[in-house]
């Protein structure tokens, strides 16, 4: 059981990653991207691809795809999705779809339908022994490490910075943060853009942790999405505490038999959803 709940812990980690740039994306601008999944397998094959032409080291060519998604995201948002926010939701729901069914095809066209990885070497299958009977793979920790400082790094972002205080003033009330100055649309922009740098990190982390195929897409988003709910929307530390909770659920639900794990998860979803709408951990105004 111990073992069950440390790699449900471990899971929550890479969960965390794939919900971060939801929660912040929605908690800036109430803008759910659908395409959230799709862009975290973009990432990953954009490694892949860049690795197979450049002939690159994976750390190299990850650490060259930050800046061209803080890039992406920050164009994306300027001249793409600031044109679809507003009190109806349904336009950037229609926009981030079409683009999550463009990311499909265009991976498919580009590299097969075939799973591809992120070839690491042996760090792949390290594992440091605890004790005499548990190891814990090396790669996992690592990448329940960078959640855990992305997530508070976010947080300090959102509570100790002149731009986090611009993230605030624009998610609250828009009209009254653009009459003290504040250009709203740049602020989306760079939120966008922080929030694609996280994506990239969750699609690297992703295909060094296992294969990834480009209809993998919609199940990413489906457990970045039940993550956010269940922790809180817009609540970093809320969306880091779901996901851990997803991840344990998932694994106890893997450790009674193997084919109810993700269901398990999806009842816990349903059970928040139902009891508590807001969340466990809702972001709190003030």
């Amino acid at each position: 059981m111990i073992e069950t709940l440390i790699q449900g812990l471990l899971l929550g980690g890479l969960y965390t990653l794939f919900a971060l740039g939801q929660s912040l994306m929605f908690g800036v601008m109430r803008l759910t991207n659908t395409a959230q999944g799709d862009f975290i397998i973009l990432a990953a094959f954009a490694v892949i691809g860049g690795i197979a032409v450049t002939g690159a080291a994976p750390t190299l060519a990850a650490l060259a795809l930050l800046p061209l998604a803080f890039g992406f995201g920050y164009a994306l948002q300027r001249y793409v999705l600031n044109g679809t926010l507003g009190k109806d939701p349904l336009p950037s729901l229609v926009v981030t779809f079409g683009l999550s069914i463009v990311i499909q095809n265009l991976l498919l066209e580009v590299f097969s339908a075939d799973p591809r990885a992120i070839e690491i070497g042996a760090v792949a299958t390290q594992g440091l022994r605890v004790g005499d009977s548990l190891s814990l793979g090396v790669l996992p920790l690592v990448v329940l490490a960078v959640a855990v400082a992305a997530t508070a790094a976010l947080q300090w972002l959102f509570a100790r910075t002149a731009m986090g205080r611009a993230f605030r003033a624009v998610s609250d009330d828009r009209e009254i943060a653009e009459l003290m100055g504040l250009d709203a649309r740049k602020v989306y922009a760079l939120a966008t853009a922080i929030a694609f740098v996280l994506i990239a990190i969750a699609g690297i982390l992703q295909g060094m942790r296992t294969t990834v195929s480009p209809s993998d897409g919609p199940l990413l988003l489906l457990f970045a999405f039940e993550a956010v709910i269940i922790g809180g929307m817009g609540s970093f530390w809320g969306t880091l505490a779901g996901a851990m909770i997803l991840g344990l659920t998932q694994q106890i639900g893997f450790r009674l038999d193997p084919g109810w794990g993700i269901w398990f998860g999806h009842i816990v979803f349903l059970g928040v959803l139902v009891l508590r709408p807001q969340g466990l951990f809702p972001k709190t105004r003030g």
